[in-house]
């Protein structure tokens, strides 16, 4: 099932001000409690940043995401986002419990068939697909999502070259969002919905899906309403297997609990970081949980009272999904060697702890933001109990590496030799800008398993 908020474990009371502290899966909570000597030998051995993965997690996600669907009334396919996570360990998973995968690139699709994901459960996404890319999906019976008419043509060409047909989805710009850069405008899609009625021998119109930015369950509902609207219409125009409606990703994740990611809203400001550096957007780390978001969806209502899943159920449309970080919620974290630390308490009032890596391997600072859930001290020696202010720096010659440019409260000094752990960084975190920088090796993924009855757990390198 997913994750349930009641197995999480929160903040103890009397927290730190400004704390946020992170959400444990207690599977997480038994490695870092229990194994903490394995966790430390594997960071020594294949060095740091190493990312711990956990697939068992990532399948207890499928199982109560699909519980999620079903208890709205809704058919879903659930294809997982590649791209949010490159281990081959959650691709493996998904194959084993009949989930599907989104791919956006030839790679990704790549590996998807060679995890084991057959090609008629691989949605093929991202704008203006180039042709390696189409000849391949169909090869496979790929379900591929256009985005313009220009690459609908393309894509028929490909069909027809290989005398097949090949399954589409429309990807249309919603009411909501008019200037999206992906999908296409109304008299687009009018234009698309007529061109696979002639092309009916080799394009098969499916459905259709869209993009959104944020996390708006209410939005994605009125956007997916649409989408149902658009199939009604296709069938009138020729296309009679159109009765599918790819609402896309965007499940939110809860990592901190609601009442500290509130209290830290309210209080932000840029005194709280290094250097006073200012940032304009956070991921909402205390947002609900991705089942409460998917039932908020399906029972938004349409058309007057009628909930979205009783009108797609009342025309025969099955939705897709396509949920990266709400698949890899608690599926992973992150451990760092403390390198240095120049304390500059008496002068700043904080210090910079240096890790052995750098902010590469914590993707939010591509969007120009900071990873916020404390990262966990796991120290070498015992050391005493006081609050130990800094923020967390990377080990390249860049002034703008910062791990974590907020002043995390540490509950005692760090030192060199300790270790930090970032909690719950599978989804988008881990590896989406990490780079070679300084002829440095990318990290490494080891996945564990928990061994039955409290046996030590079972790992092997990702891929291996």
């Amino acid at each position: 099932m997913l994750i349930s908020q009641q197995a999480l474990r929160p903040p103890t009371a009397g927290a730190r001000p400004f704390a946020l502290t992170a959400l444990r899966h207690p599977t997480v909570s038994t490695l870092l409690a229990d194994h903490q000597t394995l966790l430390a030998d594997l960071l020594d051995g294949l060095g740091s940043p190493l990312h711990i993965v956990l697939p068992e997690i990532f399948e207890e996600n499928v199982t109560g995401l699909r519980q999620a669907f079903a208890e709205a009334g809704a058919t879903a396919d659930i294809l997982f986002a590649k791209k949010a996570n490159k281990a081959d360990c959650y691709v493996r998973s998904a194959a084993a419990l009949g989930v599907g995968v989104d791919a956006a690139s030839t790679p990704e699709l790549v590996k998807a068939l060679a995890g084991g994901v057959p090609g008629h459960r691989i949605g093929i996404s991202g704008p203006e697909k180039d042709d390696t890319l189409h000849a391949l999906a169909l090869q496979h019976d790929c379900l591929v999502a256009v985005d313009s008419v220009s690459e609908l043509r393309r894509l028929a060409t490909t069909a027809r070259l290989a005398r097949r047909q090949v399954r589409v989805l429309l990807r249309s710009r919603t009411a909501g969002q008019p200037g999206s850069r992906f999908g296409m405008s109304g008299a687009e899609r009018e234009a698309a919905v007529g061109l696979c009625a002639e092309l009916a021998g080799h394009i098969a119109l499916r459905g259709f899906s869209f993009h959104l930015n944020g996390y708006s369950t209410e939005e994605r509902a009125r956007a997916a309403n649409e989408m149902i609207e658009h199939c009604l219409d296709a069938r009138r125009r020729g296309s009679p297997a159109a009765e599918l409606v790819d609402i896309g990703g965007g499940l939110p994740v809860r990592y901190v609990e609601p009442r500290l990611w509130d209290e830290f809203i309210e209080q932000n400001e840029p005194s709280h970081y290094h250097a006073a550096k200012s940032f304009k957007d956070f991921y909402p780390y205390g947002g609900q949980p991705a089942a409460q978001a998917v039932r908020a969806i399906m029972a938004h209502p349409v058309d007057g009272a009628e909930s979205l899943s009783r009108k797609a159920e009342s025309h025969g449309i099955r939705f897709v999904v396509e949920p990266g970080r709400a698949l890899l919620d608690q599926a992973g974290f992150t451990l760092l060697r403390v390198q240095q630390v120049d304390d500059r308490r008496d002068t700043d009032g904080y210090a910079i702890v240096t890790v052995a890596g750098s902010s590469f391997s914590l993707s939010e600072q591509w969007f120009n933001s900071d990873y916020l859930p404390d990262p966990l001290l796991l120290s070498a020696r015992p050391v005493v109990e006081e609050t130990f202010p800094a923020c967390v720096a990377g080990s390249t010659c860049l002034e703008s590496d910062l791990v974590t440019w907020r002043k995390i409260g540490f509950p005692r000094p760090v030192r060199r030799g300790d270790h930090l752990a970032y909690l719950n960084t599978a989804g988008y975190q881990m590896d989406s800008n990490e780079s070679p920088f300084h002829d440095a090796a990318l990290p490494l993924k080891a996945v564990l398993r928990l061994g039955d009855g409290g046996a030590r757990p079972r790992w092997h390198l990702d891929g291996i």
